[in-house]
């Protein structure tokens, strides 16, 4: 296996290059966390791995607790099976907890007001409401609980790693926090060993080829927990050495050969290029500031067998979407049509005619 044959070896157990899956839910599943602080992005993330789907089928998974959208793993958005959201956290969570005290020390977050803030949110979301972050906010605000210099977003955040809200129904295109155990019957607790290797069992299943630091740095755990987790996986898994890196996938895992070119308009932070400490088997390091910005933003991206070839940006208006690409080097004329191809797919996902503009 050659860094080459890594990439084109995730996207087919991203299932960008063909699906086994049907489902929102399942795909979700098997991905284990999907990246979602660009929650239009996030949706086109799933679409472009279920072709066919639309962007309204995946919110109304998310309006029907299929899937939620929170804060877990690294931490940041998120969106997670309705399945695996109660054993995630659990796993998740106290690390997370851990890393944000001094953060809240500095904002005056104590755990007097933290447990006071999860109180009026519980409080007030109770009997299956589902309200904005600014209906939140007012609620928290009649405490004398400020909210200002980013403190609602630490209230709400620590809400949904306490396991008391989550994604509820959207609300005027908005979305919305609702209690968890409302939308989710809470399970049967999963002893830390158990979620440890089941964790990393499905992170190198769907995400594999990949190495430990890799691992490491999507799941968010320390890196004693993160081999400890390997270890019990193993027995599932297969490994390839290159250049000096072990990189571990499912002992399942057959690549098949493909004769013909495959492009795919990636959203922003797509699992692809974020769920990988070293991007280096899809992204050249020479095109890594063009891709991804000093502040940390992932740019939506252009992939062609595997490799980025360029970016993209979109435009939505009305009645139709604007598609504009941008590449690192001039692509040839059958690349071109397959991103035109690709750039239909994106629009049929939205139910909008697709204008394309593409660089010369």
């Amino acid at each position: 296996m050659k860094l080459t044959d890594v990439a084109t070896s995730r996207l087919i157990t991203q299932q960008i290059l063909g699906t086994k899956f049907t489902t929102i839910k399942d795909l979700v599943g098997w991905m284990g966390a999907m990246q979602a602080q660009d929650y239009p992005m996030s949706k086109w993330a799933v679409g472009v791995r279920l072709p066919g789907l639309t962007e309204r089928k995946i919110e109304a998974a998310i309006d029907n607790a299929e899937i939620i959208r929170t804060h877990l793993l690294r931490p940041t958005w998120h969106v997670v099976s309705a399945d695996d959201i109660y054993w995630m956290l659990e796993l998740t969570a106290p690390q997370i907890k851990a890393s944000m005290k001094s953060r809240h020390k500095d904002l005056g977050l104590s755990e007097s007001i933290l447990t006071k803030s999860n109180t009026i949110i519980e409080k007030t979301l109770s009997g299956g409401k589902s309200l904005t972050r600014d209906e939140l906010m007012g609620e928290i605000q009649k405490a004398k609980i400020p909210t200002d210099e980013n403190r609602l977003s630490h209230l709400l955040m620590w809400a949904e790693l306490s396991g008391i809200v989550g994604s509820g129904t959207s609300k005027a295109g908005k979305q919305t926090y609702a209690l968890l155990e409302e939308r989710v019957p809470k399970p049967k607790a999963m002893k830390k060993e158990e979620a440890l290797g089941k964790l990393a069992k499905r992170y190198f299943t769907s995400h594999g080829p990949a190495t430990l630091q890799d691992f490491v740095w999507w799941s968010g755990l320390s890196v004693g927990d993160a081999k400890s987790a390997l270890e019990m996986a193993k027995p599932g898994l297969v490994s390839e050495t290159i250049d000096s890196q072990i990189y571990w996938f499912d002992n399942s895992f057959s690549m098949t050969r493909r004769e013909k070119d495959s492009v795919y308009l990636l959203p922003a932070y797509d699992e692809i290029i974020i769920s990988y400490r070293d991007r280096s088997a899809s992204l050249f390091f020479e095109h890594n500031n063009l891709t991804i910005s000093n502040n940390g933003i992932f740019r939506p991206v252009i992939v062609v067998n595997g490799q980025v070839i360029g970016l993209w940006k979109r435009t939505i208006k009305k009645e139709k979407v604007i598609v504009e690409t941008e590449f690192f080097e001039r692509p040839n004329q059958i690349t071109k049509q397959l991103i035109e191809n690709a750039a239909m797919q994106f629009g049929n996902f939205l139910e909008k005619e697709t204008e394309i503009k593409q660089a010369a």
